[in-house]
């Protein structure tokens, strides 16, 4: 049973949001492929900003929303010039928080910025990992992910998954700041 009392809106932002249209588990050509297949709720899918490339442009949360098609929760953000994106939401994010992201060593180093590795100090947990400059997060996006940055050397950020593994991503990808929320 999912914690939903942090929950602030329950209608998805109508310009951030696509039709997911049903297989029913059949293929292209209209044939049963894959059974037991079909039925539940319409659900419309929430376009999520990975990439977070919206550089020094502060960001208020207006709302924390459920989404269908992932297990954490996620974040409304509304930009100082009236742009509105949904983000991952971390842990400690509430209503009335204001973030940004950038790639300036003076922002701040607080949840839900996002900025590159060689930033970031040793030993910081972060979420929403590139692995290749500019491609959008890819690692530890479930809910209660967290990755941590344990060494940077050379150009190469070594980062341990919630899965043990360390991996060496270039130190010029993203992260977001924090642990993610819904654990």
């Amino acid at each position: 049973m999912l914690f939903r009392s942090e929950l602030t809106k329950w209608e998805p932002e109508k310009s951030l949001i696509t039709r997911r249209k049903k297989t029913g588990g059949r293929n292209h050509t209209g044939w049963i492929t894959c059974r037991h297949i079909g039925g539940g709720n319409k659900q419309f899918y929430r376009k999520i900003d990975f990439k977070r490339t919206k550089d020094g442009v502060k960001a208020k949360v207006t709302a924390i929303e459920y989404d269908p098609n992932r297990s954490v929760f996620i974040a409304l953000l509304e930009y100082a010039d009236g742009e509105k994106r949904y983000i991952l939401a971390p842990q400690v994010l509430k209503v009335g928080d204001e973030i940004v992201s950038g790639t300036n060593p003076d922002i701040e180093k607080t949840v839900g910025n996002a900025m590159p590795l060689e930033i970031l100090p040793v030993g910081m947990e972060i979420h929403n990992v590139e692995m290749v400059p500019g491609q959008g997060g890819k690692l530890c996006r479930s809910a209660g992910g967290i990755a941590r940055l344990i060494g940077k050397d050379a150009g190469l950020a070594t980062v341990q998954l919630p899965s043990g593994e360390v991996r060496q991503i270039h130190w010029k990808c993203r992260a977001t700041i924090g642990p993610l929320g819904n654990s």
